[in-house]
């Protein structure tokens, strides 16, 4: 049995931990830096496109998701903006990647991944439902439009990254 696949989880090497570290700070960074688009009723969080990474390596699961419970400390809906938001994240991510573990053309991985995500956005649009009276369903769309804009300039981005670089690693 290989190296790899015999380590757990919680066995992750220095290189491996410093390369979550950076993912997790990036999304935090970005979220923050662009915080007027990045909450509220109408959204379009570009660092939603580090959610791509977990296609890549699974480890990027847990980065991008303490990324997201990091990054939602800055909500104007508090502490269940982080909870909600990164256990949400969490589920979502890991019901990705069990989708498209067997698909082998990262192109189609990519825009069911999208797709993923957009319909994932009922649990933000509820959040707005449960705190401000907001309607349900034209959050979603709303929201869901703004998730789906921000995972195609993502996935633009990263699976561009991902042709020069070995995301894998």
């Amino acid at each position: 049995m290989n190296k790899e696949k015999s380590r757990s989880v919680t066995h992750w090497t220095t290189q491996e931990t410093t390369k979550m570290a950076l993912v997790t700070s990036l999304y935090v960074v970005v979220t923050v830096a662009l915080a007027v688009v990045s909450f509220g009723a109408v959204q379009i969080r570009l660092s939603e496109m580090f959610n791509y990474l977990a296609l890549y390596n699974k480890r990027y699961i847990w980065a991008i998701t303490l990324g997201v419970a990091i990054a939602n400390f800055s909500s104007p809906n508090g502490l269940l903006d982080v909870v909600v938001g990164s256990v949400c994240t969490f589920l979502v991510l890991v019901v990705n990647h069990q989708v498209t573990k067997r698909i082998q053309n990262m192109k189609y991985k990519m825009v069911i991944t999208a797709i993923v995500f957009l319909l994932s956005m009922f649990t933000v649009a509820g959040q707005l439902t449960f705190l401000y009276g907001l309607p349900f369903f034209y959050n979603w769309l709303i929201i869901g439009l703004g998730e789906l804009l921000s995972m195609t300039v993502g996935g633009i981005i990263i699976y561009f990254i991902g042709q020069k670089v070995d995301l894998t690693k």
